[in-house]
C-alpha cells in the first residue's frame, strides 16, 4: 500500500513506508518535557505512530500546584505515518535533530504552543534489547536531547509564558509492549522484573545524560552517561565511564527521597551529580501504562479525553503508578571542587526483584 510517506527517501525495508517490519508491536514516538527554571510548571508529551495496529495517539499534560490536567488523543491511523496531527494535537519537524514544534489547540480548558530548541546533538542511547524467556520484549534506539523551550500554555483559563523553560525531549522507535497485551504468557512463568532510572539534567552550560537498565541481581544491561557542552556536535560529546547510581529510596516505597551519580570523565577524574526531588509527575498522564489510554489502545476513529490527577494522592504502588518523573533539583561537583547547580528529572520505574535493594517480590519495599 503506497502512502505519502513513500515520496520521501526514508525507507528502512523494500516494502512501502506503511509496513514496519513483521513485529505487530512496532512503534515510532516523540517524547517532550518542559519546565520553568524553578520546576513550578512542568509539562510533557508524548506522541506515537503504531503502524502495524494502524493507530496513532498524544497526550499532553500539564503539572501545576500539585494537580496534573491531561489531555489524551487517538485516532485511526489510516496508514499515513506522516500525518502528524491527531485532532487538535500537532507534531512539526521544524529543523530535523534540533528544532521541533508541538501544539495542542485549547481543548477542555487545556492548551499548548510551544517550539523546543535542543541544546547540541541529539545522543544516540544504546540499542535497547530485553527478552523474557524466548520472547522480544523489547529491541528500540532512542536519542536524546535537551533544549530550550518557548511559547505559550493555557490552562483553565491561565495563561503561562514559556520563554525560560529548559526540558528534555527524545525520538524512539522499533519493538515494545503496546496496545492490547498478548493473552498467552512467556513461559516458563516468572516475577515481572524490570528496573529503570534516567536522569537528564540541564545544567548552566552544559547537559548531562545517565540512564540505567539493570536486571534482578542488579547487573546493568542497558547503561550511558554522556556530558555535552551547548553546541556540542557528534564528535564534541563526552561519553563518561562506569556512571553508577546511588537512590535513597523513601521508607516503604519505590520512590526516591535523593540519588547520587558517581561517573568518571576521560581523564579518570571523578564527578558526583545529586539529585534532590521537588515533585512528581504521573507517566500515566500521558499514557505511560495508562489502564485505558494506554500507547497504541484502540479508542475509535478519534477520541479526545481530558483527565485531571493530583500525584501525591495516588499509591504508588498500584501498578500504572509505578513509571514516574521527578522533578529534581541537581548538584553537580566536578574536579577540583567545581560545583553548578541545574534542574531536570529522575524518571524511575522499578518492578520486581532487586538484590541490591533487598527486593524479591513484585512491589516489596
Amino acid at each position: 500500500m503506497l502512502t505519502a510517506g513513500d515520496e520521501y527517501p526514508i525507507h528502512q525495508t523494500p516494502e512501502p513506508v506503511a509496513f514496519s517490519g513483521s513485529d505487530r508491536n512496532f512503534y515510532d514516538r516523540y517524547f517532550f518535557n518542559g519546565y520553568s527554571a524553578d520546576g513550578s510548571v512542568f509539562f510533557a508529551a508524548a506522541f506515537g505512530v503504531y503502524p502495524h495496529l494502524n493507530v496513532m495517539d498524544g497526550a499532553v499534560s500539564i503539572l501545576k500546584d500539585g494537580v496534573q490536567k491531561s489531555v489524551h488523543v487517538s485516532r485511526v491511523l489510516n496508514m499515513q505515518r506522516m500525518d502528524t496531527r491527531v485532532g487538535p494535537m500537532s507534531i512539526e519537524v521544524l529543523e530535523p535533530l534540533k528544532r521541533v514544534q508541538l501544539k495542542l489547540e485549547e481543548t477542555e480548558g487545556i492548551a499548548l504552543d510551544v517550539s523546543f530548541t535542543g541544546r547540541h546533538f541529539p545522543i544516540e542511547e544504546p540499542r535497547f534489547t530485553y527478552r523474557q524467556g524466548p520472547r522480544m520484549l523489547i529491541d528500540c534506539t532512542r536519542m536524546t536531547q535537551n533544549g530550550h523551550w518557548d511559547g505559550t500554555l493555557l490552562v483553565d483559563g491561565e495563561a503561562i509564558e514559556v520563554k525560560s523553560f529548559l526540558g528534555t525531549r527524545d525520538r524512539s522507535w522499533g519493538v515494545r509492549p503496546i496496545g492490547s497485551k498478548d493473552e498467552q504468557p512467556v513461559l516458563p512463568l516468572q516475577i515481572p522484573q524490570f528496573y529503570w532510572l534516567w536522569a537528564p539534567i540541564n545544567f548552566p552550560n552544559l547537559s548531562l545524560y545517565f540512564h540505567v537498565n539493570e536486571d534482578g541481581q542488579g547487573e546493568a544491561w542497558n547503561t550511558r552517561s554522556v556530558l555535552a557542552m551547548d553546541g556540542a556536535d557528534h564528535d564534541g560529546l563526552l561519553h563518561l565511564n562506569r556512571p553508577k547510581m546511588d537512590v535513597d529510596w523513601r521508607e516503604g516505597s519505590r520512590r526516591a527521597a535523593s540519588a547520587t551519580l558517581h561517573v568518571e570523565d576521560g581523564q579518570g577524574q571523578a564527578h558526583e551529580v545529586s539529585y534532590e526531588p521537588l515533585s512528581t509527575f504521573m507517566m500515566k498522564g500521558i499514557g505511560y501504562g495508562h489502564p485505558s489510554m494506554g500507547h497504541g489502545s484502540y479508542r475509535g476513529d478519534l477520541s479526545v479525553t481530558r483527565e485531571d490527577l493530583t500525584p501525591d494522592n495516588l499509591p504508588w504502588q498500584q501498578p500504572d503508578n509505578l513509571h514516574i518523573q521527578a522533578i529534581v533539583k541537581a548538584t553537580h561537583k566536578g574536579p577540583g571542587g567545581q560545583t553548578s547547580e541545574g534542574i531536570g528529572i529522575l524518571e524511575q520505574l522499578c518492578l520486581g526483584p532487586h538484590a541490591p535493594n533487598g527486593w524479591k517480590d513484585v512491589l516489596d519495599a
